[in-house]
């Protein structure tokens, strides 16, 4: 019984002895914590007034967050009195777990400085991906890309996926393309079907003149004759012509009295008189 209360006298003497130690830890840890805070706060105002890239100001933030904290960590575990060397085994230990456990997470890391590197996209770009990936750009962190799609959904795509994958960047294009197919009836006059339709294109101001519109026969359908129509226009104006040119060349052709036939079937009864009879 003596024994054991020498034990927690002992206990009690050196949790003493080391509670300076303790409080000052958990003292400067609370107020790196606050100027960690601080100094990135400062640093964004920095990048901003730099106008910095904000791809690479989101990815470089996220980095400098990491390996302040990081530092902070080891400067109280060592105010609290941990030797060096049992801090560097652990450190070394712990690192090769997570490196082991993060594989992936690493991946994706080494595909953000990919991408910050090779810039196939930045911050405000529109992009897709195979992989189903739509979106305009709104952060670039050290693991994954944050985008907005057309539904205004906030998709998180992970940054190893995306720089492995090919990427349409719509944003750097000046010009796009629209192309679709109209019908006409085989009573209806081809070539006055394709004035009426190159006269109603060359009259939208959203359609560019060069490279011209056309309009061709692409196919002799079993009840019409279906008519491609090829549009380019400037990007900024893409989605509002799309929605409404198909409209206008529907309009002129129904002005025009130009038939856009229904699926049709011929149907044939054949009666049988001699067996009847």
């Amino acid at each position: 019984m003596n024994k054991i209360l020498d034990s927690l006298g002992k206990f009690a003497d050196s949790l003493l002895d080391a509670m300076p130690k303790y409080i000052t830890g958990i003292i400067v840890l609370i107020a790196g914590v606050y100027i960690i805070r601080i100094l990135l706060r400062i640093m964004a105002r920095r990048f901003d007034k730099r106008d910095l890239d904000k791809s690479l100001r989101g990815f470089l933030l996220s980095l400098i967050n990491i390996v302040l904290y990081i530092a902070l960590i080891v400067l109280v575990i060592g105010i609290m009195g941990f030797k060096s060397m049992s801090l560097t085994a652990i450190f070394g230990a712990a690192g090769l777990t997570v490196g082991l456990a993060l594989q992936g997470s690493l991946s994706n890391f080494a595909g953000g400085v990919l991408i910050l590197l090779f810039r196939p996209f930045k911050v405000g770009d529109y992009i897709t991906n195979p992989s189903g990936t739509v979106g305009t750009v709104e952060k670039i962190d050290l693991l994954y890309t944050t985008l907005t799609n057309d539904d205004g959904l906030k998709i998180f795509s992970p940054n190893g996926a995306l720089a492995n994958s090919v990427i349409t960047n719509y944003t750097e294009i000046s010009v796009r393309r629209f192309s679709f197919v109209i019908g006409i009836s085989y009573d209806s006059n081809i070539k006055t079907a394709q004035k009426i339709i190159l006269d109603t294109l060359t009259k939208n101001e959203n359609v560019l003149k060069s490279p011209a519109p056309l309009v061709f026969v692409k196919n002799l359908a079993a009840s019409s004759v279906d008519l491609s129509i090829i549009i380019w226009m400037n990007k900024n104006v893409y989605w509002d012509t799309v929605f409404k040119i198909q409209q206008v060349v529907k309009d002129a052709l129904d002005e025009a009295n130009i038939e856009i036939p229904f699926p049709q079937t011929d149907l044939h009864i054949v009666s049988d008189k001699t067996k009847a009879n």
